[in-house]
């Protein structure tokens, strides 16, 4: 028997289909889907270029400092329910992000279940393929898995996220010439989603695992998710 799987190519943010053999108990099986927004801040000084380098261009600082928050309105996994939960992410990258050697935290909101955790474990470490298994390359340290309260709230255009001790956030879309309108880079093959509205973080602070960040005023973006692996 045969299942379909995404591979990524060279570059961060395309993929193509490839069938896997299944030859055992470690084979994928289980299905996935996400579907939310997720709200993302760096250390960049300017609009990330990533984004439409796919991870070929040098951060502006030499490395990516990255914390994320994700608000997950309809999901599964297997037959858990994953709606209405909140994940964070934390990553650091030492230098061009399509090389590699990323080092990776997971938050999950605390009133997840203990099946809700272990499913976004293996979705966000790349285990189960589709739109998240680059992670399983580019990751070399995972710091682990950390469930604590975490809030993701719209407040007007702006992104309000919290994860308990470590994140403290808000972000807001960039207007454009007219002023009724975000800038929004559109059909990227970005690996996160193809519409990102370009954004700025007006509070940004990450503090965990040996890091202190004040990403204040620097780059971030907004993304609506719809991932998987079927």
């Amino acid at each position: 028997m045969s299942v379909l799987c995404y591979r990524p190519l060279c570059r961060i943010g395309r993929y193509e289909w490839v069938e896997l053999r299944r030859t055992g108990s470690n084979a994928l099986t289980e299905s996935w889907s996400l579907k939310g927004e997720m709200a993302l801040s760096c250390s960049c000084t300017v609009f990330c270029p990533c984004v439409l380098s796919l991870g070929e261009h040098p951060p502006t600082e030499d490395r990516c400092q990255t914390w994320a928050g994700i608000r997950i309105d309809d999901g599964h996994f297997d037959t858990v329910d994953l709606s209405g939960i909140k994940v964070g992410l934390m990553m650091d990258l030492p230098g061009i992000m399509s090389r590699g050697n990323w080092t990776a935290a997971l938050f999950v909101d605390d009133n997840a279940s203990v099946h809700a955790v272990k499913a976004l474990t293996r979705i966000f470490t790349g285990r189960v393929g589709g739109t998240t298994h680059l992670l399983s390359i580019l990751v070399g340290q995972f710091l682990g898995v950390r469930q604590v309260p975490i809030t993701y709230e719209t407040k007007g255009e702006t992104r309000i996220v919290r994860i308990e001790k470590y994140v403290d956030g808000a972000i807001t879309p960039v207007r454009g010439k007219d002023t009724n309108q975000n800038v929004v880079i559109r059909n990227s093959e970005y690996w996160i989603g193809p519409d990102v509205i370009v954004s700025r973080a007006d509070k940004s602070r990450f503090r965990g695992f040996g890091r202190n960040w004040n990403l204040t005023g620097r780059s971030a973006e907004i993304v609506k998710l719809d991932w998987g692996n079927s």
